[in-house]
Formats: structure tokens, sequence, C-alpha cells
């Protein structure tokens, strides 16, 4: 199916249940158009399924915060789904940072195949992608924190089954556009760019019905709390805390990122508000910053009434946001009819490897940028694979039509790409064939050369989900 695996779609066998016709919106049609009205025990047999969720507050204390952080707008998690069949073990995280460092990867995986006999190829760790987080803080400490997570959701284990299914949000936009004034590749909301709107789903509930857990990935930045001076989840923790509110059962949600690299919030004029006021300021001084990324929170007068008012209006906004999207992730999960109590674990990893470039001019974006022959790129890539459910992880921040073209290309109904995931490439932003001569920001600064990196990632990972 072309990006779209619709709730319950395809006949799947599973624990006394077979799967329902593809319905789109919650409801029920069969391929032949006629409705239906499945009916579902409120109670599974036990299968092999075992499944636990905790989340742990990582959010650093006033005392902590670095210079530039005046202090905290919501708080920020480490939250864990952990499954088990018997056999094996796999883990969901997803912390709320910008993304997971190299050392960070390499401190939880390792401790949690020391400490916990979870195999690192079973683990999937996801930076929500938040630009309001600090990274300023020693990775073994947020490591324990997500070590945390994980042991509670182990004692938190209990018999369970799982479903998957999709919905649609329209809150993301592609964000590459050409300037109509400069006639120059700029940022700004191309609705008619590539934009994937996908909300894809994994539901987690004891056999008695009751939510444990939900998985859920969407492509779309979270840069709405922007304003890079005060503590945010963004849009992904005002997601999650309202899944998690509504679920009730102390069930958690664990978001990930899908293909976002070039897909910003639909709704984000106020940031593009505040940073003229930032430019205009510069300029005032004498500095042009207008082909620049402004210094974060600098040149911000925090008094001025029209800057408050633009601030205030992004919190607004991300909580919407937030809300929005959790409507959405709750609609898919009472839609989804096909639930298994049994489920396969299997996994891979590789790294795949791009020639590489170092950048020699500078600007931000609208031309064409120089460069020399710099080191390879390597782009780890990693596959998870629970019940009928592939996650397809990449250390970087991908293009839209990369992971559009793998879910086209896979032979998996549930194919999920999980970005940022499982360490940090030396990459930069990984763009797209299609969108290798565009002469935005991301593809300019990008360390990867052209015309190798999607056909390495996209027939990477269909060559893991062969191996599993």
């Amino acid at each position: 199916m072309k990006r779209q695996f619709q709730i319950g779609m395809a006949i799947t066998t599973i624990v006394a249940v077979s799967a329902l016709a593809a319905c789109t919106e919650g409801g029920g049609t069969t391929p032949e158009g006629s409705t239906t009205t499945p009916e579902v025990a409120p109670h599974a047999e036990a299968g092999d399924l075992s499944v636990g969720a905790a989340k742990v507050d990582i959010t650093p204390s006033e005392s902590e915060l670095v210079e530039r952080y005046t202090g905290v707008e919501d708080p920020l998690f480490a939250r864990t789904i952990v499954i088990q069949n018997g056999e094996e073990t796999a883990a969901l995280i997803s912390v709320d940072l910008g993304s997971v460092s190299a050392e960070l990867w390499t401190q939880v995986s390792s401790r949690l195949d020391e400490d916990l006999d979870i195999d690192p190829e079973h683990v999937m760790l996801a930076g929500t992608h938040t630009h309001s987080a600090q990274s300023e803080r020693e990775p073994d400490v947020y490591a324990d924190l997500v070590v945390q997570s994980v042991e509670e959701a182990l004692e938190a284990a209990q018999p369970a089954r799982m479903g998957a299914g999709q919905g649609e949000s329209y809150l993301n936009v592609n964000r590459s556009i050409i300037d109509p004034e400069t006639g120059t590749w700029w940022e700004g909301p191309n609705v008619n760019g590539v934009s994937d709107k996908a909300v894809r789903v994994i539901a987690f509930e004891s056999l008695e019905g009751q939510p444990i857990a939900v998985y859920y990935n969407y492509a779309m930045h979270a840069v709405t709390a922007g304003m890079l001076d005060r503590i945010s989840a963004d849009y992904p923790g005002a997601a999650s805390t309202y899944i998690e509110d509504s679920l009730g059962h102390d069930a958690v949600a664990v978001f990930s990122n899908g293909a976002a690299g070039d897909q910003n919030p639909r709704y984000f004029d106020q940031t593009y508000q505040l940073r003229e006021i930032r430019v205009q300021d510069y300029a005032e001084r004498g500095e042009d910053i207008s082909n620049a990324m402004p210094p974060g929170g600098e040149g911000l007068d925090r008094d001025d009434p029209r800057v408050a008012t633009l601030i205030a209006q992004q919190v607004q906004m991300t909580q919407s946001m937030g809300q929005f999207l959790g409507e959405e992730v709750l609609d898919v999960t009472r839609g989804i009819r096909a639930w298994s109590a049994d489920a396969s674990i299997g996994a891979g990893t590789s790294t795949v490897t791009c020639p590489g470039r170092d950048r020699t001019d500078e600007g931000r974006a609208g031309q064409a940028g120089t460069y020399e022959d710099g080191e390879d790129v390597s782009i780890r890539l990693s596959v998870l694979n629970v019940g009928d459910v592939y996650l397809a992880g990449v250390d970087g921040e991908v293009f839209n039509g990369i992971g559009q073209r793998l879910v086209d290309e896979s032979p998996h109904l549930h194919t999920i790409m999980s970005t940022l995931t499982n360490g940090r490439a030396n990459s930069g932003y990984i763009y797209s064939d299609e969108a290798s001569g565009q002469y935005t920001f991301e593809v300019i600064s990008s360390r990867l050369k052209p015309s190798c990196a999607e056909g390495q990632i996209v027939n990477g990972l269909l060559a893991l989900f062969d191996s599993v």
C-alpha cells in the first residue's frame, strides 16, 4: 500500500481475532464498500506478549540551567515501552532532547545490555527533537534517567495485546519555498511540497482492555516553542501529556519523529515574526543576520508588548497542536480492530556510507554553496520488528521524500520510519535526491554529497527488513 496503512487493513491471523477490512476514519468498511460493525471481545486469551511502560522526569533543575535559559515552560521526560514475548525483550524509548548524541546512545545501549539483558539491536532510542531542551548536560546524567525509565517499565510489565493503525494530521507542511520577492530558496510554508500527513500508531493494552501505552510517529519539527531561552518539550510533550491524561491508568505515550527534515509546523507565523524582529534589532546595531541563523534569544526585548504577545502565542500554539495531534492518535487507537497477544521480535542494524563534503562559504540559504571534499558520512540504520510492525531507525534528520519512498517500497503494511534514532550521524540534514538542487539551508549545510543517501538508506533498510 502506498504511504498509508489503513487501520486494520489486510487479513492477518491473530489470537482468535481476524483483522478487519480497511477503515480510514475509525468506522468499518469492507473492500467492497459495505459497512461492518465488528464485535471485539473485551477480553483476549493470553499469549506470549508482555508489555510495560514508564516515564521519568529529566528536566534540569533551576540550578542546572545554562545561562541562556530563563526557566522551565514545561517538563521534559524519558518515556519507555518494553515489549517481551517470553524469549526476547525490546524497548521503545523517547527522550525530550534535540537529538540522541553518540555518547548517550553508547551509554544507554551498553547499560541495557549489561544490566538488563536487552540486546542493543532491540532498542529504539529516539530524540523528540525539541529545539527547547538543554543539551549542555553530561550524557551520564541523561543516561541514568533513561535507564531508570526502562527499569520501571520492566517492573510494570503485564500480559498484553497490541494493535497498529494509521490516521492523518495536517499540522505539518513542507518548509522549502522559493521566495516570491527574491526568487531564491528560503524557509516558509510550501503547501504543495512533499509532505506525509500520516500519523502512525502502535497501541498496547492489557488483556482486559485497559490502556498501557501508545507509540506514535509523525513528521514535523518540534520548533514552535523555539524561543530558545525556556525549557520546553514542544508539541511532542504536549501531545504525549494530552494522550496520557486522556487514557488514564498511568498509560505512557511515546513519540518518535518521522522523516521531518524538511517539515515545519503549518502554523509558524509567530516564529517568523520574532525572527524578523531580531533581524531588525541586529541591523540597527550594524550587523546583518538576515541570511544567518539568529542567535537564540538575543535581540528580543521581552518588555516589548509585541514580543511578549508573540511568545505567549507560541506557547499557546504548542499546546493547541499537541491537543490536535493527541486527538488523532486517540482516534486511531479507538479504531483499531486487529489485536494480537503474541508477537515475534526481530532486529538488525547496519551502517551505510556516503562521500562527504565540507562547506567553504557562508550564508543560510538562497544560493549554491561551495565545498571541498570531506570525510565520509556514516549513517546508522536500525530495524526492529514487533509482530507485523516494522520500525526503521535512522540516526539523522531525514527528508520526507525518503521516508515516503521507504513506505512505498516496503512489503510490510505497518512500516514506520523513526529518525534521530540510536545516535547522531555526522551528516547534518539528509536530503532527498529530488531536493538536491534546492538551495535551502538544510541542503547547502549538509555534509552529504548528492545522489547517495536516499538510495543507501532505503535499500539498506529494505535489506534489513528481509534479514529479520
